[in-house]
């Protein structure tokens, strides 16, 4: 799927700023890798609720976990749901006020997720999941009990239909704006880990794993 190019369907074909789409599907997995958290919209009871939840991605699909008594992963009648990633790259500091803007990139996937059942694709999703959010983790924290398992529902979202859409450079003012004597450009936005804090409860002599102070 890696080279199959991002789909266009009514749901991901941009109205506004076409310019700002892209259609390499490699580009979705960027975005989608770089970040750690991202926002699952559903239908729960006839009403939207979005959540925000850690993620994994293991090729074209991307996988999502909570409690199996969440409503949240509960999609309503339809079964469909939206999720999308953003990250902010800079403010935008136009001329004129309606020309400031963000630089940003953005995916939005959208689909019917299916419940994850098979006992080694769950475990694989898990994974993934820790993985993305604290690398190096899985191999050193002690794994899921069966009990753990039965209280953790994971979903399988194809990344088939989404759409990319990102805003990089300058301001774009209008060319008689270019002559005010207001300043214009970009801060640039960028997020910093520290470091790590250990818990309180923490066993004298254990120290922080590097691939937790290497970001």
């Amino acid at each position: 799927m890696s080279t199959v190019p991002l789909s266009s369907t009514e749901r991901t074909r941009l109205g506004r700023s076409r310019e700002r789409g892209r259609t390499d599907r490699a580009e979705l997995y960027r975005v989608l890798d770089d970040g750690r958290i991202c926002h699952l919209g559903v239908v729960v009871g006839g009403a939207p609720r979005v959540i925000p939840t850690g993620y994994g991605r293991i090729g074209d699909t991307l996988y999502l976990h909570g409690s199996t008594g969440a409503r949240s992963l509960m999609s309503g009648p339809s079964g469909e749901v939206c999720v999308t990633v953003t990250h902010l790259d800079g403010i935008v500091v136009a001329r004129s006020a309606f020309h400031h803007s963000v630089n940003y990139r953005s995916a939005m996937v959208f689909g019917v997720p299916r419940p994850v059942t098979d006992p080694g694709e769950k475990l694989a999703a898990l994974e993934a999941i820790t993985e993305r959010l604290a690398p190096g983790s899985w191999s050193r924290a002690r794994l899921p009990n069966r009990k753990e398992l039965a209280a953790t529902a994971v979903l399988a979202l194809s990344l088939e239909e989404a759409s990319v859409k990102v805003r990089q450079g300058p301001p774009v003012d209008d060319e008689e704006d270019h002559a005010l004597d207001v300043w214009a450009g970009v801060v640039p936005v960028r997020t910093a880990f520290g470091a790590p804090v250990p818990d309180p409860l923490l066993r004298p002599g254990i120290p922080a794993p590097a691939s937790l102070t290497s970001w």
